[in-house]
């Protein structure tokens, strides 16, 4: 490493890397260099070194606490590709170990996300990061899921409806949690107020753009007088969509996180009932991930059938 000189990241590194990266391999990616910045003490921890090579900077790396999943930090090493695998990345990996021994929680653990099949992926596992978890971004093509009934009763009345909801909702906060929650048992999520999961997940800084819910009059009624949700769908604003008249084409996705009782009977036929009303007209893109068993179940049967198509594939991986 004599050719290479390491310092703390400062304002105007990320122009100047920026020129010589390139655009990100994927959207993943772009979030992770958006940590790249001066290190912080709290709200939240960080550190972030540079690796310059004759007075030019080619690489950046960084570790992190989130307030979210906090058994973790965080990690992310990019290297120009004229400087990789020369053992920069290792020693830099090598420092970011050091560096998290004096994070403010005591954890030293990290964790990052690489792309399956991608140069990062093989770097992970030379590093001993084993994979914790497998996410998939899938679209669904447009009037590609068969129509799931809404039951009805013998006299012909409604079983189930489905119907928006505001996401400012206490109910479809809550739901969101507890579908949070549960699949991401594989890395446990700290206690948080209802108003931060709402921050997190369905308000205008997350971009949330609206919500549906599918109830059942057949479930035990539990909040309000209202059928339980069984279901749900939040939708997500793309960012071609802030521009002023911006409207979807016939052939662009909106993307989406839909939502289930782990513990329902019935989830898979819920799915198919949402997937069928919000691909009528048009396809959205959703993340699945292995935790999710139900909605995998009926994506990978979508895939078989032609109707969906897996984008690309991302590990989580760890120590």
């Amino acid at each position: 490493m004599d050719n290479y000189t390491f310092r703390p990241w400062r304002e105007g590194d990320d122009l100047e890397l920026l020129q010589l990266w390139g655009d990100a391999e994927s959207s993943g990616y772009d979030s992770f260099r958006a940590m790249f910045r001066p290190d912080q003490d709290s709200g939240p921890w960080s550190r972030t070194l540079v690796a310059e090579h004759q007075g030019v900077a080619v690489a950046a790396a960084t570790v992190y606490e989130t307030s979210l999943h906090v058994q973790r930090l965080w990690a992310y090493i990019e290297v120009a590709v004229d400087h990789r695998r020369q053992g920069l990345g290792a020693e830099l990996f090598r420092r970011l170990q050091e560096l998290a021994s004096s994070s403010p929680s005591g954890v030293q653990v990290l964790r990052s996300k690489v792309q399956e099949g991608s140069a990062g992926a093989s770097f992970a596992q030379a590093m001993g990061l084993g994979v914790i978890q497998r996410s998939q971004m899938v679209k669904v093509a447009s009037g590609s899921v068969p129509e799931v009934p809404l039951r009805v009763d013998s006299s012909g009345q409604p079983m189930q409806v489905i119907e928006n909801i505001a996401t400012g909702s206490v109910e479809l906060t809550q739901k969101m949690w507890e579908f949070y929650s549960r699949s991401h048992r594989w890395d446990p999520p700290a206690e948080i107020s209802l108003g931060q999961v709402n921050r997190l997940f369905l308000s205008d800084e997350a971009e949330a753009l609206g919500a549906i819910v599918l109830r059942d009059f057949d479930s035990s009624d539990d909040f309000s007088g209202k059928p339980p949700i069984k279901a749900f769908v939040v939708s997500y604003r793309p960012l071609e969509q802030e521009l002023p008249g911006r409207q979807l084409a016939d052939d662009e996705a909106t993307e989406i996180l839909l939502g289930y009782d782990f513990d329902d009977v019935g989830a898979r036929e819920a799915i198919m009932q949402l997937l069928y009303v919000l691909v009528h007209q048009y396809p959205v893109i959703l993340e699945v991930d292995e935790s999710m068993e139900d909605l995998q179940v009926m994506i990978n049967q979508l895939v078989k059938m032609g109707s969906a198509q897996v984008l690309d594939t991302t590990l989580v991986v760890a120590h």
